[in-house]
């Protein structure tokens, strides 16, 4: 135990004497001469007592007043013990709520664990310190900024909830951490979460950075993969489940069809290690669920969902005069029926809803096909971009090499033999360029996505490269969101797009939990020939509904799952590397990193023993009333 201010304890040196000296020090009476004192015997008696400078006699009033001196004093001096946590005056608290957070070695969970260290510290605030409530993972929020309300920040603690959606990235709340703390003196940054999160590189924090471990278990299994595909008369289903602990375990891997089960498989998986298994199942199946059965910290990842896309493939049209290159590339894509049309076509008929892709080989027509448009190889200018000549011998550079579109492409090999020169509106992204001039171009203007290739694949040794089906793989998914067996597995938070036809007047989503959600009330948007809705945290099956003059015209289904091993990986950091403007790297909390003052409790002790002082005082009053109140009530 330490003292905050020593200095108060000189006060009882002062005022501990000044209360004796008060019973030492009586009032002296006048003298006077009798007769006689036997019948004065009393009166000498008081005459005594009242004498100054007598012996001090046992008087419980003294050890009252003297104890309550005492503690007052005790309470001015600011005690505290010291403890793991704060000292800084102003403090920012960063709260890990991603889905490894919903572990459950820390009963309830780690993140209500994570709750209660945030209490504490915010318990160990100093008078008129501040704090600032920060949840990190997923959507960064602030549910409290640089307030000394202790009890609207125990409320915006209470508010938060775990996020399945983004990971554990604390790049952007570290950032803004920083930025608090060096316009404040004395700050001090706490970060509470089990340590697997990603950590900005470039960032120096200019405060003493604690960070409070949450978690204890290192063991975890997860439903790491499932993918169903459709085939000609059944569809093949693909689970893998991984291993993300540090011991060999036996799980029990159970396939449901449709809510009944199909199948279980026993699994040895070793650490670190996955084990898959392949089936044949119906084609009418609909859902299929993957659980291991069995329990673990981690629930949210022992459970997978996979729905059927039988019959909802992708319509593609290819207006062309014949390209083997594009025909090939794009009957290796899964989910897509390609329609061919030759370039002399000039009206196109079909609505959005109808064909939502179209690619425009070699040929720009007079009218443009609705919907979303790839471009390869334009011979003239748009109104989303102009040509404006030819460049020979391009040499190809990616832009961005963790752009989606460039995903698991490599582009270093592909030689061009000329390309257009083509300059693209504000609405288009440089994907790939030779020396500022584009060769590939994506964007979306006016609600309509757009993709511009500015090369003949006839030009090129592109679809002689591996990079050739990637590329148009993710082109296509690009263009068509929402659509395809890949694009009905979606991430927690990633928005749920959907191609709409204009006579659709509502698109209705139900969730996981049973609840409806509809375009009406304005959960999900509608623009543009898309319908979106953004809210895709919760795991589980997501149902939408396309209406049309009140009746129903398209259902799809949608599954949301984990897949996350940066969050299946559950076992605690001790530490992390922050590096702090003091040199320090460690963010370890030590015990004497906090203290946590209990002056409060020592005045209480001081009001109580004062009200036993005052009751002492006047137990004389106190009888004699207590007394008249006896008389009256008999």
């Amino acid at each position: 135990m330490s003292l905050i201010a020593p200095l108060a304890l000189l006060a009882a040196a002062v005022v501990g004497p000044l209360i004796v000296a008060m019973y030492l020090l009586k009032l002296r009476r006048e003298e006077r001469p009798i007769s006689s004192t036997f019948l004065w015997q009393r009166m000498v008696r008081d005459v005594e007592a009242n004498a100054p400078w007598q012996k001090l006699r046992r008087s419980l009033l003294l050890l009252l007043q003297l104890l309550l001196m005492l503690l007052l004093v005790f309470a001015l001096a600011r005690p505290f013990f010291a403890t793991q946590g704060i000292s800084g005056r102003n403090l920012i608290i960063i709260i890990d709520h991603s889905a490894s957070m919903g572990a459950i070695d820390e009963p309830p969970t780690r993140l209500e664990a994570a709750k209660q260290q945030a209490y504490r510290l915010i318990d160990q605030l100093p008078d008129g310190g501040r704090a600032t409530i920060i949840a990190a993972g997923g959507q960064m929020a602030v549910p409290a900024a640089a307030t000394s309300d202790r009890r609207e920040l125990r409320r915006a603690v209470e508010q938060i909830t775990l996020s399945n959606a983004g990971g554990s990235d604390l790049a952007q709340p570290l950032t803004l951490a920083a930025a608090l703390a060096a316009r404040e003196e004395d700050s001090e940054v706490a970060i509470i979460s089990d340590g697997n999160v990603t950590l900005p590189d470039d960032l120096r924090v200019p405060a003493t950075v604690s960070y409070f471990p949450i978690g204890r278990s290192t063991e975890n299994a997860a439903v790491s993969a499932i993918a169903l595909q459709a085939g000609p008369a059944s569809q093949t289903l693909f689970v893998q489940a991984t291993n993300y602990g540090q011991q060999v375990t036996e799980r029990r891997l159970d396939i449901y069809l449709d809510g009944s089960v199909f199948n279980a498989y026993n699994l040895t998986l070793e650490p670190g290690r996955e084990q898959s298994i392949v089936a044949e199942i119906p084609a009418q199946v609909q859902v299929v669920e993957a659980r291991l059965a069995g329990e673990d910290p981690l629930p949210a990842d022992d459970r997978a969902i996979a729905v059927s896309t039988l019959g909802d493939a992708l319509n593609v049209r290819l207006v062309s005069n014949g390209n083997r290159f594009l025909a090939t590339g794009l009957a290796l894509l899964p989910g897509l029926r390609v329609t061919t049309v030759p370039t002399s076509t000039t009206v196109f008929t079909e609505t959005v809803a109808q064909v939502p892709v179209t690619i425009l080989d070699g040929v720009v027509p007079p009218t443009l096909p609705p919907g979303n448009l790839l471009f390869i190889g334009p011979v003239r200018s748009t109104e989303f971009f102009s040509v404006t000549g030819e460049i020979e011998f391009p040499v190809v550079r990616p832009v961005g090499g963790d752009d989606p579109i460039l995903r698991n492409v490599s582009l270093s090999e592909v030689s061009v033999l000329k390309a257009a020169r083509i300059v693209p509106g504000s609405w288009g992204r440089v994907v790939v360029d030779s020396d500022g001039t584009p060769l590939l171009v994506v964007g979306e203007r006016e609600g309509r996505r757009v993709a511009v290739l500015a090369f003949d694949l006839h030009n090129s040794d592109l679809p002689l490269q591996v990079a050739f089906p990637l590329l148009l793989s993710n082109l296509m998914g690009y263009l068509a969101p929402g659509s395809g067996a890949e694009a009905s597995q979606l991430l927690p938070g990633q928005p749920l797009a959907l191609q709409v036809d204009e006579t659709i007047g509502e698109v209705r989503v139900t969730r996981p939990d049973g609840v409806t959600v509809s375009s009406r009330n304005g959960a999900v948007q509608i623009q543009g020939g898309q319908a979106i809705y953004a809210d895709t945290e919760q795991l589980g099956v997501y149902t939408v509904e396309e209406f049309a003059g009140g009746e129903l015209v398209a259902r799809h289904r949608y599954a949301v799952n984990l897949f996350a091993p940066g969050e299946s990986r559950i076992a605690a950091q001790r530490d992390l590397s922050i590096p702090q403007v003091s040199g320090a790297q460690s963010t370890v909390s030590r015990e004497r990193d906090g203290r946590q003052e209990f002056w409060r409790w020592v005045a209480l002790a001081a009001l109580i023993v004062l009200i036993v002082e005052w009751l002492v005082y006047q137990r004389n009053s106190l009888s004699y009333l207590r007394e008249r109140w006896r008389q009256r009530r008999a």
